[in-house]
């Protein structure tokens, strides 16, 4: 019976389904992508760590287990890397770039990529450079010419197009530039207070078990604040890094599920009422209310499965384009295959989505009785009240929490991604409930004919108003919203450089250079709006009990790193902008030197369970200072300023061995570019970032993210698109008989274009304008307790995007209207009715 009554049907059954296919697609692509991503991971993770066994740190080795380090390994290798300045001789151009010293024969897997391929190991053999491309062709050098860095200037023997691990966007925020380790020392950039990163290479033979080897060192290398990493441990962390992608990848696509899913649920509502009387009929000829039930969802089932086995083979076609979609974010090539796995997941959760939303207006099939074969309304004959309805619902909203729990692996998040999304579908519903009782009490009659006529068609029976209000309106908050952050955050970095706020900062100076400094600012007519002292500490007990007994006692890996990390505080008397004292008071002026009121990050103390009025022994530079934990602060780091984690107070570290921040404005590129050159060539220890050239970094790293996010996004949006033809299309069963009988009273084919035109226009407008709304409270929210920015957004993207939609929602319903209104009504009522 399924199969018999659906051969009239199967066209407009087809289009029921196909609102998911895309969704389906979706998450197939990214599931065989992610599948496809974890065996690139296993098969390349030595080239992406270049060794067996890497041992690093942010200080220099100890003495003591300097012999052990080079006992190691059949081969070794050392590097030196850290960020500084490089002047380009041809040009006289400065950038910030981050300087690699390398020595031996590293990579031993993989390979550093040069133009020329000889200059990968050319440029050990004496004062050579590799230059990374991108870095290159911003600034027009070639092979051969110069670069200086600190007091050597070095010869470019090649264009460094990849290294092991490196990314297209960590090019974009920090450059690469290859030099040999034996002229670090001649360049003179390591002095007290350099951040530098110590790294050594190592390569065993096959014979030996290099992560047993790296357990047996834990402890050591743990005490001496080393850290290490083999082909295992980089395998694991590579391979959480990129699921947390994969589910955020995985969440945007089954929001254009769950989009999809709204249609199935409408379209079978409609397709349903349309069958009212042949379901009556079949009661009448002894079916029950349970087979009839059956046979209209073996029906859906059926089309839900021929719609996921066409969404999964989409999806397993789609995957091929993801690797160049993310290529700027992966350190790795990704050979596609097709997953069978994926396929299976896929066609799956199709059918499964498909059963499952369609219930809810099949359940009401259970509620037909043969009278209703002389009963003209469908609504008499259905109860209010259905128990089972509410058990559809509860299995819908576990249904969502557990696929956003598999996706986000936390309960807390899966719930508040539900509720954001009920609230989004709540919103729009209350709207469209709204809009059909406003609409309804605003019509007069003596409104013209073609104005009611339109307006009605927003509340009368069979409207769509609903249906085009969620979609439509989720498709475009979702969007919108997406927009919306990245200008943000652009926005945030754009005042941080504007008006007489500081747009340069200096930093690595040395206490004999600040002086020096100054003066090359003031020759400029450049401000000096703040100098900030830094001083390298670490903490050495806490309320009396070492680094080692707490080390023992903390079962957390994140408080060990922070019981044994290096920190870089600063001392004045007042608190700045981004600081907000959350516990305790601050002091900004120690009175007593024997017990020092400090201020801690309030994460930071979280994370070493530390509260106000512990004690801390600090070690400053081998100085031991006793300190009182005076308050807990909130610092907004967001902001492109000097954060601290832990605060003194003036009058204690004055005397300490330490460097300097200066922070000033310049006026335009020009004097940026010529102040740079200045320091540079008299002070190239001195670092600089130039908050312009931060702006442009981050405005194309967030193009590259957003790009990646409007790929994905396009899956809801083309959903929502297909969702509204297919709500437009299913109405058009219901309309037709409308429009012929307007067509039989004497209207013309302009008239009913008009009314079809008002009411399409109305709730395109409508929907887009309710999804923007969404969009600016979901990013003012962001803006507020999330970034702590002000919310400032461009509105530009979000206009051109309701155009978008009330236009699309218009031409949509107008070509539905085409086949009623080019043909004689009579051929209409006899094929369609």
């Amino acid at each position: 019976m399924a199969w018999r009554d659906s051969r009239r049907n199967r066209s407009r059954l087809f289009l029921f389904i196909s609102s998911i296919i895309l969704g389906i697609a979706a998450l197939v692509a990214i599931y065989s992508f992610g599948y496809n991503m974890r065996q690139a991971i296993n098969d390349q993770a030595a080239t992406l760590v270049g060794a067996d066994l890497v041992i690093s740190g942010n200080k220099p080795v100890d003495k003591t287990l300097q012999p052990l380090l080079d006992s190691l390994g059949d081969e070794r290798s050392q590097e030196r890397d850290f960020a500084s300045m490089v002047l380009f001789s041809k040009s006289n151009d400065t950038r910030l770039v981050q300087i690699r010293a390398l020595q031996g024969n590293y990579p031993y897997y993989g390979s550093i990529e040069t133009t020329p391929v000889k200059a990968a190991q050319s440029f050990k053999s004496g004062a050579y450079a590799l230059v990374e491309k991108s870095l290159m062709q911003q600034y027009k050098v070639q092979v051969n010419d110069s670069v200086k860095i600190g007091k050597v200037t070095f010869t470019i023997a090649g264009i460094l197009n990849d290294a092991p691990g490196q990314t297209g966007v960590a090019a974009s925020i920090a450059p690469i530039v290859y030099i040999p380790l034996q002229y670090l020392d001649k360049t003179g950039l390591v002095e007290k207070g350099s951040r530098i990163n110590y790294s050594f290479y190592y390569k065993f033979s096959k014979d030996v078990n290099v992560d047993k080897l790296a357990d047996q060192l834990d402890n050591k290398l743990d005490k001496a604040g080393l850290h290490y990493e083999t082909i295992k441990t980089r395998k694991q962390n590579t391979g959480r890094a990129f699921d947390d992608l994969n589910r955020f990848l995985s969440l945007v696509g089954f929001i254009a599920l769950l989009l999809g899913c709204i249609g199935v649920a409408s379209a079978t509502q409609i397709y349903i009422r349309e069958k009212v009387a042949s379901i009556a009929v079949l009661r009448c000829l002894g079916v029950k209310a349970s087979e009839a039930f059956l046979i209209f969802l073996i029906q859906i089932a059926g089309i839900g499965l021929i719609g996921s086995v066409i969404g999964a083979a989409l999806g397993s076609a789609i995957q091929y384009l993801l690797p160049l979609v993310l290529k700027d974010f992966l350190p790795f090539d990704v050979e596609v295959s097709v997953s069978w796995l994926a396929l299976e997941q896929g066609i799956v959760l199709g059918v499964i989505i498909s059963v499952l939303f369609a219930l809810l207006p099949l359940i009401s099939i259970r509620n037909i009785s043969p009278l209703n074969t002389l009963r003209a309304s469908y609504d008499e004959a259905t109860p209010k009240r259905d128990p089972l309805r509410w058990l559809v619902y509860l299995l819908i909203l576990a249904f969502i929490i557990v696929f956003a729990h598999l996706q986000l692996n936390s309960w807390p998040a899966s719930l508040a991604f539900t509720a954001a999304i009920l609230i989004g579908f709540l919103i729009l519903t209350l709207m469209a409930l709204l809009l059909m009782r406003i609409v309804k009490l605003l019509v007069q009659g003596s409104w013209s004919y073609l104005l009611r006529q339109g307006f009605a068609n927003l509340y009368r029976p069979n409207n769509q108003t609903i249906i085009l209000m969620v979609s439509i309106g989720l498709s475009t908050a979702f969007i919108c919203i997406l927009i919306f952050v990245q200008s943000l955050l652009i926005k945030q970095v754009s005042l941080s450089a504007s008006g007489n706020q500081p747009n340069i900062i200096l930093f690595d100076i040395q206490t004999n250079q600040e002086k020096g400094i100054v003066d090359i600012t003031r020759q400029y007519k450049m401000p000096v709006i703040q100098q900030v002292p830094i001083v390298t500490i670490r903490i050495e007990k806490i309320n009396n009990k070492t680094i080692t007994d707490l080390e023992k006692d903390s079962t957390s890996a994140s408080m060990r790193r922070a019981l044994t990390s290096e920190y870089r505080v600063t001392y004045r008397d007042s608190l700045v902008s981004s600081e907000k004292i959350t516990a305790g008071k601050w002091i900004g002026e120690a009175a007593d030197a024997s017990e020092i009121p400090v201020s801690f990050d309030e994460r930071l103390a979280n994370q070493l369970h530390l509260k106000v009025n512990d004690k801390v022994v600090f070690n400053v530079q081998g100085t031991p200072m006793n300190a009182t934990i005076a308050s807990l602060r909130k610092v907004n780091w967001n902001r492109i300023q000097t954060n601290f984690r832990i605060l003194f107070p003036t009058g204690v570290l004055e005397q300490a061995p330490q460097f300097h921040v200066l922070f000033t404005h310049v006026p335009s590129a020009k004097v940026s570019g010529q102040y740079q050159q200045a320091v540079v060539r008299k002070y190239p220890n001195v670092s600089i970032v130039d908050l312009g050239l931060v702006l442009t970094v981050l405005d194309e790293i967030l193009n590259k993210i957003s790009y990646v996010i409007r790929f994905m996004s396009g899956f809801s949006i083309a959903t929502g698109i297909i969702v509204l033809i297919a709500s437009v299309r299913i109405s058009k069963y219901q309309r037709i008989k409308e429009s012929v009988l307007l067509r039989t009273l004497g209207g013309s084919r302009k008239q009913i274009l008009i009314i079809t035109m008002l009411e399409y226009l109305f709730l395109g407008a409508l929907s887009a304008l309710t999804g923007i709304i969404i969009a600016l409270l979901g990013t003012w929210l962001l803006a507020k307790y999330s970034f702590e920015t002000p919310f400032l957004i461009n509105y530009k993207p979000a206009i051109i995007m309701f155009g978008i939609s009330s236009a699309l929602t218009v031409i949509i319903g107008l070509l539905n209207s085409r086949g009623v209104l080019n043909r004689p009504p009579l051929e209409v009522l006899r094929s369609d009715i």
